[in-house]
């Protein structure tokens, strides 16, 4: 051992020696009754996505995969009306965040958040040792008057928000998400992993803003409304200013496999399939948040695969630790304003049932 090392001895840099990392929900290996904790779909991914799963021969892994995912980015820009340049095909929407950050956010400079949202946000940001632009939300879990302008005033170039929200299930209207992006000087990153579970009747189709705005980008997922959590596979859509630099400098060369573009692909063929479940959550959705709100839970509506439920009495840290006993998994937060709180994701009306069963005995 050199004279100037010890076991002890770190090289991260300082920013990751002082970050903490994220904690994603648990994956339990043990027996499990109902698995609620981390907004999957509760349906399997549609037939077609398992007969491209079939067809896939060797030939096809032997090669490097198309470095664009150019018929994925061709599938996603017919189902948006925009055209292939709009789209970037990512590993996850995890990536697309990273790379917005890489890409638009200079080492140390601000990221703008609301909170609280998606926990992985101050986590990459913490990554390029970037200061949060932190913007609480209101008490409805509304945007709050002015965000755009605190975000400009702490010098933020690229700011993050969820829509629908997590973890409340909340919608912003796009108009008002119009209004933001207008008064923000920087990049406007939408993550709308949720956008699949929005109540139709509800008209919300923020796509418009990618050809009528230069600084929107839009984060879509194929891990919940299509069922491929377990693919890693997500896109962007962006005026192709915001898309070109991205994808032809910040990505991994062959970021998202051929298995998974062939996968997603034909997911996006087949949107029809992957809707019905989404009605099916839909209906699962508003039953049990009516048997929550009369059982004494204090719960927003939601326009997501998850509800956000005030335990009566405050403590939801019992509750998730008790039904975890029980075989049944739910999300709860050690964060302001959500201790008193958990994230329920929707299951099939089985694992709901199971669910809303344990929660009575323990009442």
């Amino acid at each position: 051992m050199s004279p100037t090392t010890s076991p002890t001895t770190s090289y991260e840099r300082d920013a990751i020696a002082r970050m903490a990392g994220y904690v994603p929900g648990e994956q339990p290996a043990r027996t499990v009754v109902a698995k609620l904790n981390t907004n999957e779909n509760p349906y399997p991914p549609c037939q077609a996505v398992m007969d491209a799963l079939r067809s896939i021969d060797g030939h096809a892994l032997r090669r490097y995969p198309s470095a664009m995912a150019d018929g994925f980015r061709a599938e996603a820009a017919r189902l948006h009306g925009v055209t292939p340049d709009h789209v970037i095909a990512t590993n996850g929407g995890d990536e697309l965040l990273r790379l917005a950050i890489t890409t638009f956010l200079e080492p140390g400079g601000p990221l703008g958040i609301a909170e609280p949202g998606y926990s992985l946000y101050p986590v990459l940001a913490a990554v390029n040792d970037s200061p949060l632009a932190r913007v609480p939300l209101a008490d409805d879990w509304a945007l709050p008057a002015g965000i755009a302008e605190r975000w400009n005033a702490a010098g933020a170039r690229l700011a993050m928000l969820v829509n629908p929200h997590a973890p409340s299930g909340r919608l912003t209207p796009v108009a008002e998400i119009a209004a933001v992006a207008r008064a923000f000087d920087g990049v406007l990153l939408l993550d709308e992993a949720y956008v699949d579970f929005i109540d139709p009747a509800r008209g919300y189709d923020s796509t418009p803003l990618v050809r009528e705005l230069p600084n929107v980008l839009l984060l879509r997922t194929m891990s919940k409304g299509y069922s491929l959590a377990g693919l890693r596979f997500a896109y962007g859509i962006g005026a192709p200013a915001l898309v070109a630099p991205m994808l032809t400098k910040s990505k991994d060369s062959y970021n998202v496999d051929a298995v998974a573009q062939a996968l997603a692909t034909a997911s996006l063929r087949h949107r029809d399939e992957a809707a019905r479940t989404w009605d099916a959550v839909r209906a699962e959705r508003g039953r049990v948040r009516s048997v929550l709100v009369q059982r004494g839970y204090e719960v927003p509506e939601s326009e997501t695969n998850f509800l956000l439920a005030t335990v009566p009495g405050g403590d939801a840290r019992a509750i998730y630790r008790a039904l975890a006993d029980a075989g049944i998994y739910v999300r709860w937060f050690d964060q302001d304003r959500l201790r008193d709180k958990l994230r329920i994701s929707i299951g099939t009306p089985e694992e709901n049932d199971a669910l809303l069963t344990a929660l009575d005995a323990m009442a």
